[in-house]
């Protein structure tokens, strides 16, 4: 678990400073509790950032455990939950302006919001987003996109704001990069709508990809979003050598094991999505970190790394056949 910076030896903590480390130390459980995959790549970011990027997981995966089943367990109807939601993002939006919450995930999340530069204009699409899962129709096109932007990109940019906070970059680099985490968190999220087919529909009742019908996948259709998906991988993976020393081993990594997810799922048959949640091995998922640390370290924007960085997921796939 890591920790919030403590107060110079010899100084005392003040009470905020020990509320803060306490609510950091409470937030930085939940990215291990809930993702291995992400879990295990923060391992690989820098000292100061890995703290703040667990705050903003913290934060984004309690407001999704309220409309993804953990709040309905617990007996909270549909109306119940939307003001849950509605209460959550407006202690959020008063401890961005105040620097203080009683609620210790909101408080460290707004600790680093207010350090990194995170405003509300990337929270309130995140929130618009967790409410319209609480209303699962069939969505159209925009609708997804708008979705999508506000459920995942949003997430990049945030902590892209945590990564360039301290290694400023000029302004047309600063716009590669945030194209590329728009599209690196574009691609995790369709990645996990095909993994999670089976109970986004069987039990929550959502559909998210337009004019297909989640219980007559066909091979086609799969194939067609696993293209869509490499896309946005592959657009994401050209950013990479932009990105700071602080975090650039860690995305690689990120990268890389959502590219064999991406793998996995083109190998599994359609039919199989809605019955199976697809996954990668533990010993599969630390032969990538471990090649993401070699191939990652390069000057930023160095040429090599343009092609260093993108991480094949067949690389990492030793039982893999030519």
């Amino acid at each position: 678990m890591t920790r919030a910076p403590e107060a110079p030896i010899g100084t005392p903590p003040t009470d905020l400073a020990t509320y803060t480390g306490a609510a950091h130390a409470g937030a930085a459980t939940i990215i291990h509790a809930y993702s291995t995959s992400f879990g295990m790549a923060t391992r690989l970011l820098g000292q100061r950032v890995r703290p703040q990027v667990e705050d903003v997981y913290a934060l984004v995966r309690i407001a999704d455990e309220i409309v993804d089943g953990a709040a309905a367990e617990a007996g909270l109807s549909l109306p119940d939950q939307r003001e849950l939601l509605d209460a959550l993002e407006a202690d959020t939006e008063r401890a961005m302006r105040t620097g203080y919450s009683a609620n210790v995930v909101v408080h460290s999340f707004a600790v680093t919001a207010r350090t990194a530069g995170i405003g509300v204009e990337l929270t309130r699409p995140f929130f618009s987003s967790m409410r319209r899962d609480l209303s699962p129709v069939d969505f159209s096109a925009d609708e997804l996109r708008d979705y999508v932007y506000g459920s995942a990109e949003v997430i990049g940019l945030m902590c892209l704001k945590v990564f360039l906070a301290d290694s400023p970059v000029d302004a047309d680099t600063r716009r590669r990069l945030e194209a590329g985490a728009r599209r690196l968190g574009s691609a995790f999220q369709k990645i996990n709508f095909l993994r999670d087919l089976a109970v986004d529909w069987t039990e929550l009742g959502r559909s998210y990809f337009p004019g297909i019908d989640p219980t007559h996948l066909t091979e086609r259709q799969k194939l067609a979003l696993v293209v869509d998906i490499d896309c946005d991988l592959g657009a994401a993976a050209d950013a990479i050598p932009d990105l700071p020393d602080n975090c650039r081993r860690a995305i690689t990594a990120a990268h890389g094991l959502f590219a064999e997810l991406s793998d996995r799922i083109r190998e599994t048959p359609a039919t199989e999505l809605l019955s199976r949640r697809v996954s990668v091995p533990t010993r599969v998922k630390l032969g990538i970190l471990a090649r993401a640390t070699v191939v990652s370290a390069v000057p930023r924007g160095a040429a090599a790394g343009r092609t260093a960085s993108i991480v094949p997921a067949s690389a990492a796939r030793p039982e893999q056949k030519p």
